[in-house]
């Protein structure tokens, strides 16, 4: 009986640490030394979005990084892209009547339809390239995806939150 408890519990705890709606990764250079950084230029060229959502994404880039110590400067040591993207997708949730319908409880005899529904949307991604300013090279990139792009008040209170999501992992924890 206990061991149904603990896997109970441990169920319960993974689905409270995986509640972000938000597929976000990282990837960096091993080779890059991130404690040497300390200025930063944004870059918008690939960012295309319309005014307001693009004054979210960089008003939310720029309080991430300067939480991190990192500050904004003309000679920078870090020139950090920012592009954004979506795509359509397509849901598709189907039920099935097995057991729903009939005589004899669960397993009798009975007719019973199958429902299928879909929904289409665009989910959108931010995608933000740090490049060391000296070499030109790429030293660390987070992507973040599930933007709920259709729907305005979702995108407000979203896009701040997958930028905090994408910065968690700059910078990098070597082992982690």
């Amino acid at each position: 009986m206990k061991r149904y408890i603990f896997i109970l519990l441990a169920s319960a705890t993974l689905g409270l640490t995986s509640c972000s709606p938000f597929n976000v990764r990282s990837d960096y250079a091993s080779t890059a030394n991130f404690n040497t950084y300390r200025t930063y230029k944004l870059r918008i060229d690939d960012l295309k979005l319309n005014d307001i959502d693009k004054d979210r994404v960089l008003n939310e880039l720029s309080r991430q990084l300067q939480a991190k110590g990192l500050q904004p400067g003309e000679n920078p040591d870090l020139i950090i892209n920012v592009k954004a993207n979506h795509k359509k997708v397509t849901d598709i949730t189907s039920t099935s009547p097995y057991g729903a319908w009939g005589w004899g409880g669960p397993f009798g005899w009975g007719i019973g339809m199958n429902r299928t529904w879909t929904s289409n949307y665009n989910e959108g991604a931010i995608i933000v390239d740090m490049v060391d300013a000296k070499s030109n090279k790429l030293v660390w990139q987070g992507i973040g995806s599930g933007i709920s792009v259709d729907r305005p008040k979702a995108k407000q209170k979203q896009i701040p939150e997958i930028m905090m999501e994408i910065m968690k992992n700059y910078p990098p924890q070597p082992g982690k």
